[in-house]
């Protein structure tokens, strides 16, 4: 396989995967996906217990895009899309999709148990510190909201949230005990195996370069072949522009693909590690300028940041990351990277995920908004529901129409610069 990772310590620990071979000629089958990522994976296993034929085209490789290069936090809860909020937008879809959203962690961690998925998945819970006394009110709402819909939130005050984490930096927080963390391409070259073995058939190097409904069926031209099936799903997410600019530009437009960087520390040494972050959850707080945290299976804290501007970024952000752990870990002191990366997170501009039909038994969903792991995983699993006859009144599918962001190309241009105003805001206080 010619297609090259980005040097990240998830493509160097992760299984390694045989490629499959790109699409030549002209196949037929009953559900096509693009994209091979946790959502078009999900959805192949998901289309297969269902008995159906599926394929999927993948342009570089399983995991390459946005599911292998994240931090692989499992957070069963979106950034700023409250429950309340989707079901004042949505009615009975909204509230099937808060239900999705909550049970999300655990339809990933089931997913591996049932397959035996290598994928160093840990349940051990998620953490959001707030980072000031008004956030922990935001917390509590947080909290209470997600109780309403039947989730085991719990709030934390300050004294339970310095032995939870090691460290007295912050001030409480909420807490979702379904939550937890996995090496996210391992999972994603599990979850292609799985599909593999189930029956589906991959593609991969393998760029879909247009789809189209011709009269009962949807078409999907390949650099070297075409692919013709009754119900396609497409799961390109903020990488969907990135291959081929004209595949769905509408839905491209939709959301700003945001640079995400990751990095690794050295492992921290056994007797530290016991203190620091001490049950091993997922974190990431409240700030808009976020800091977040976890640790891998070998005691690697994998955190990431931003920066604005353009010049030599990775070591500023390398830089910016390692002082944001010794502020909150002064035991830890400023730690040394081994291992940074960077990949797209596709970020609208309410921070609402938008599930769209393509026409007769074609859909999507872009929008993961930094929260796709779980997310993307149900979703997969629900559009290949819907894809394979499940009603659309019984599943997690609030449709609307694509809505493209206004000059996206100077958009997309500016977007880093709103962290400035990110930063301005993490320092205000709030009153709730």
């Amino acid at each position: 396989m010619t297609v090259e990772f980005p040097n990240s310590l998830w493509a160097a620990t992760a299984p390694e995967r045989v490629p499959s071979a790109p699409l030549s000629g002209v196949e037929e089958t009953d559900l096509a996906v693009i994209g091979a990522g946790f959502t078009g994976l999900s959805a192949a296993i998901e289309a297969r217990k269902r008995g159906h034929a599926v394929t999927v085209l993948e342009g570089k490789a399983a995991g390459w895009g946005a599911s292998g290069r994240n931090n692989g936090q499992v957070i069963p809860i979106l950034t700023a899309a409250e429950p309340d909020a989707w079901v004042a937008r949505y009615g009975d879809a909204g509230k099937r999709m808060v239900k999705l959203i909550g049970n999300s962690g655990d339809v990933l961690f089931d997913l591996v148990c049932e397959f035996d998925m290598q994928a160093e998945a840990e349940q051990s819970g998620w953490f959001q510190p707030a980072h000031s006394p008004g956030r922990v009110k935001l917390s509590q709402k947080r909290v209470e909201a997600w109780q309403r819909h039947g989730f085991p939130a719990e709030l934390k005050n300050a004294r339970e949230a310095a032995d939870l984490l090691g460290s007295d930096f912050w001030h409480g927080g909420m807490y979702n005990p379904t939550g937890g963390h996995i090496n996210p391409l391992a999972l994603a070259r599990e979850m292609a195996r799985v599909a593999e073995e189930l029956g589906a058939v991959i593609h991969e190097e393998t760029p879909a370069i247009s789809y189209e409904r011709i009269g009962n069926e949807w078409v999907i031209t390949t650099p070297e072949g075409k692919l013709k099936a009754r119900a396609l799903i497409l799961a390109s997410n903020a990488y969907t522009g990135e291959l081929v600019a004209q595949l769905a530009p509408r839905i491209a437009r939709s959301v700003v693909p945001v640079l995400s960087w990751q990095m690794a520390t050295q492992p921290v040494g056994d007797n530290l590690r016991r203190k620091l972050l001490p049950g091993r959850q997922a974190v990431s707080d409240t700030r808009g300028d976020l800091r977040f945290f976890r640790y891998d299976a070998r005691n690697r804290l994998i955190t990431g940041g931003a920066v604005i501007g353009s010049f030599d970024v990775a070591n500023r952000v390398r830089r910016k990351a390692a002082r944001n752990l010794e502020e909150a870990f002064p035991e830890l002191g400023l730690p040394e990277m081994t291992h940074v990366w960077s990949g797209y997170i596709g970020m609208n501009w309410d921070r609402f995920p938008r599930v769209h039909k393509l026409g007769p038994d074609g859909w999507a969903w872009i929008g993961c908004n930094g929260r796709g792991v779980a997310l993307g995983t149900s979703l997969g699993r629900e559009l290949a529901r819907a894809a394979t006859g499940q009603p659309e009144d019984e599943l997690a599918l609030p449709v609307t129409e694509p809505q493209a962001f206004p000059l996206h190309g100077i958009v997309r241009r500016v977007a880093p610069t709103y962290l400035a105003w990110l930063k301005r805001q993490d320092h205000k206080e709030i009153n709730l």
